[in-house]
């Protein structure tokens, strides 16, 4: 039975895997609210319908499965993200939809058969059951991250969130009506009448300690902190060949150092300590003859630790000033947005410890440097995150992957995990 119901998530997820397919790669392209994305998330509902749950989306296109066992009791919801960044892989967000959706199945079934585990074997549901597919995880399309359980959990107003415009223009709203895949208002909370009870999410690790050390189920217990930064350089036009070197304001240059003041900032701290990244420059006119006078670019500090992100911020700071006198630019922070380095409850990393124990699934804590829409959600409600590895730890790359063995895994361990929360645990 195991075999066939492992057999059959792998199935799914070979037919997902084509939705937004990079041709000649392993990838996919399936940024939130494009084509690929309306078509990933209506198959993804008749997916769900089939299995005999009830397809909502709420006002910001997060899209819920809901089975109700338990007719007035809160929901176990569990999930994670479809949307990817340009030209990535498969594997992150998607893989923790599609693993919730059947690890969801297999506890109704479970629950229908009189069936369990552990100590809660032969008990019945205390709660209902709800899978998520939350909207814009990734932030590649529309700024920021993890925007869809953001305005879920209160963090981010539902106005801004759908006036906020991706490169083109397009505002969120209008690109969620174009595909279908905005709600007209609460699918829990609010006027809905639904609540929820707790929330799991297992997701690939997108780094390779794991696989390095041999651990098939990360227990994540705490979140990296991290500070995001948008900058605005502003310098002056002028022509790239004839304008004295003197004369010169140059947007470029000032974002340039930035960008490597950012990686030289790793090296002042112990190895391991700092993660930095410049992901995104716009530059304006962008012509070959043109010095530039705008630049924005966003930037990234990650640690472990709060001091380090305190310390690096602070440096990053005296960095700013120098090239605001020396580059003759001006230099202007026009959003950002940070965490501290937070734990998971720790009774949740324990009840998943024990479901990895009882699986026989070699397992030890890990922390999560990227952030996830689980950072969010174990703010509100008792949260559980999981990890299965990634092979060579590649993300946000068509050459991510993650073996079969573990997928399936992280499957048969998100049931388990789910198999106790609905049945009271956590509550």
């Amino acid at each position: 039975m195991t075999q066939q119901l492992d057999d059959a998530f792998l199935a799914d997820w070979a037919v997902h895997s084509r939705f937004g397919a990079v041709p000649g790669t392993n990838g996919v392209d399936r940024q939130a609210a494009t084509e690929a994305d309306g078509e990933q998330r209506a198959w993804f509902a008749e997916l769900l319908e089939s299995n005999g749950f009830t397809v909502v989306r709420d006002a910001i296109g997060n899209q819920f499965g809901l089975l109700e066992l338990v007719p007035g009791a809160p929901y176990v919801l569990t999930g994670s993200h479809m949307d990817s960044q340009p030209t990535a892989g498969r594997f992150d967000g998607a893989y923790g939809v599609l693993a919730s959706a059947h690890a969801c199945v297999r506890v109704a079934e479970e629950l229908r058969a009189g069936r369990g585990s552990g100590e809660s074997a032969g008990a019945g549901a205390v709660v209902n059951l709800a899978v998520v597919n939350w909207f814009n995880e990734e932030g590649s399309r529309f700024k920021p991250s993890m925007m869809g359980s953001s305005v879920f959990t209160g963090k981010l107003a539902l106005a801004d969130a759908l006036a906020t415009t991706d490169p083109a223009g397009v505002t969120v709203a209008d690109a969620l009506d174009a595909i279908g895949e905005r709600g007209a208002g609460d699918v829990f909370g609010g006027d809905s009448g639904r609540e929820v009870a707790s929330y799991a999410e297992v997701h690939v690790q997108q780094g390779r300690s794991m696989e390095e050390d041999g651990v098939t189920i990360g227990l994540v217990n705490a979140t990296w902190a991290a500070h995001k930064f948008e900058f605005k350089v502003t310098g002056a036009q002028a022509h790239s060949g004839s304008t004295l070197m003197v004369d010169r304001r140059d947007a470029l240059l000032g974002a340039a150092r930035l960008v490597v003041a950012a990686r030289e900032l790793v090296d002042e701290f112990e190895p391991g300590m700092l993660h930095t990244a410049c992901g995104e420059l716009n530059v304006y006119p962008n012509s070959p003859v043109v010095v530039a006078s705008e630049v924005e670019l966003l930037l990234d500090l990650r640690s472990p630790s709060a001091d380090v992100i305190r310390e690096a911020h602070a440096a990053l700071q005296r960095t700013i000033e120098r090239v605001q006198r020396e580059d003759r630019v001006e230099i202007a922070v026009t959003a950002e947005h940070s965490w501290d380095q937070n734990p998971y409850p720790e009774a949740g990393v324990e009840l998943a410890r024990e479901v990895a124990e009882q699986l026989g699934l070699t397992h030890d804590r890990v922390m999560t440097v990227a952030g996830h829409d689980s950072t969010n959600m174990k703010d509100s409600v008792p949260t559980i995150m999981l990890f299965v590895p990634s092979v060579a730890g590649i993300s946000h790359s068509l050459d991510e992957f993650t073996k079969d063995a573990d997928l399936v895994a992280g499957v048969d361990h998100l049931t388990g995990v789910i198999s106790r929360l609905v049945r009271g645990s956590l509550l």
